[in-house]
């Protein structure tokens, strides 16, 4: 990778720890919080710091900053674990993709209270037969004068309970090849005919949703991008959400929170540690290598995820290994090693990424499919 880290980094990571911690003095910190932090109070202060649409161009109402200032920003506020999932989807994914392929309209309508703090999105992607394989969708937009008419239904949706909006990738022509026919619609989750059904998941969060659309009226000015063209946008957007620091960072805290107490003597505690330390830094300078953009192959953001999700398991496996029978009574350790198999489900699973990569980056023989 051809990048000179400028001390100048080096000083915003400073600040951005310092603002992290008083930030959050009055209101409350976890891990994960770009998944399950949220806190409309902590996200107006972010907004207000300037941190949410950092990078958007200044003609558009952001700051015009270089990305690498935004993924150290980033990772400061997850390694403080800051309660930023009310601001994390749009200034992660859904802002630049409408940066990329929304109107006009949609810009100057949206991406201003993005900015701001006052939205909350969510992303309507999964389905209950079509998790991984986003192709395989069945939720249908179909056009009556200048409405779309949705209905199907969606799971897994972060954060659906209190959106104002969705971002939706429906079927708009039935009769098209699976990756052909798919349009993305950016829906007001206050329409009638939208159910929304929280999920418990193991350690007791309900963060995830399944989002039921019943002849729900979309408004033709809502389409974002290509008709019956989208699939491209989403792989975009995927590509956002797989090569992101948030992955590699979200429990790193908890690690170096945790070491304090292992026991060091003991060898098998070294070497994971090792592996801990220094999966840190290769999955770092992987993420840094997205951000700016020098990856040597496209799909790139699928080795990202790929090695952050195995991370992201090393260090559950190591509080274990270290808190032993007492990981069951301390809340925040028993989330994170219960939540721990989910992490290789979010964003794509590991065994679809390693097909992207054994199939696309390495050119290897396709999977074998089943005959219909």
């Amino acid at each position: 990778m051809d990048y000179t880290w400028p001390s100048e980094l080096d000083e915003l990571a400073a600040e951005a720890s310092g603002w992290v911690a008083e930030a959050t003095s009055d209101l409350f910190n976890t891990d994960d919080g770009w998944l399950v932090g949220y806190s409309d109070e902590f996200t107006l202060r972010l907004a207000g710091k300037g941190w949410i649409g950092m990078t958007w161009p200044i003609e558009k109402g952001g700051d015009g900053r270089p990305e690498v200032e935004r993924f150290v920003v980033t990772e400061q506020l997850l390694l403080g674990r800051a309660p930023m999932a009310g601001s994390f989807f749009p200034d992660r994914q859904i802002g630049p993709v409408l940066l990329s392929y929304g109107s006009e309209e949609q810009q100057e309508r949206f991406l201003p209270e993005m900015r701001q703090g006052r939205s909350k999105w969510c992303i309507g992607m999964s389905e209950p037969d079509a998790g991984s394989d986003v192709a395989a969708i069945s939720t249908k937009a179909i056009k009556d004068g200048d409405q779309w008419v949705v209905n199907g239904q969606k799971i897994w949706t972060s954060g659906a309970r209190t959106a104002d909006w969705c971002y939706l990738i429906c079927r708009t022509d039935l009769d098209a090849a699976p990756h052909k026919g798919m349009s993305e619609f950016v829906v007001d989750m206050r329409s009638p005919g939208i159910e929304i059904k929280p999920i418990k998941d193991a350690s007791g969060d309900a963060h995830f949703n399944e989002v039921f659309f019943n002849d729900v009226m979309v408004p033709e000015q809502n389409l974002v991008g290509e008709l019956n063209n989208s699939f491209g946008q989403t792989m975009r957007q995927l590509e956002h959400e797989r090569g992101g620091i948030d992955r590699l960072a979200s429990n790193q805290r908890l690690y170096l929170d945790m070491k304090e107490k292992a026991d060091t003597a003991d060898p098998i505690i070294r070497q994971q540690m090792a592996r801990i330390e220094t999966g840190y830094q290769i999955g770092r300078h992987m993420v840094l290598r997205n951000v700016l953009r020098q990856t040597p192959f496209p799909q790139y953001s699928a080795v990202t995820k790929t090695w952050c999700t195995e991370f992201e398991q090393e260090v559950a496996s190591f509080v274990g290994l270290v808190v032993g029978a007492e990981t069951m009574l301390m809340n925040r350790v028993s989330r994170n090693v219960i939540y721990a198999p989910a992490y290789t489900i979010m964003g794509g699973t590991t065994q679809i990424l390693r097909n992207i990569i054994g199939e696309r980056i390495l050119g290897l023989p396709r999977e074998p499919r089943p005959k219909s």
